[in-house]
């Protein structure tokens, strides 16, 4: 993990770009826990925030 930059100290943001980030940290940690309190299996979850992750990704490069 030595070649992993913080992004504050790479460049500033503004305090409303520091607040979506906490809300969306906050939304998924929410949906993580309301999933894992509803049963599904953890490699499920995981699978399904992987795709996500992946399926933004593929649009931010095309």
């Amino acid at each position: 993990m030595s070649k992993v930059t913080r992004l504050r100290h790479t460049l500033p943001m503004s305090s409303d770009i520091n607040a979506a980030v906490s809300d969306l940290d906050k939304a998924i940690a929410d949906a993580v826990d309301a999933a894992k309190a509803a049963g599904l299996p953890q490699g499920l979850i995981v699978g399904l925030l992987h795709g996500h992750a992946h399926a933004q990704t593929h649009i931010m490069v095309t």
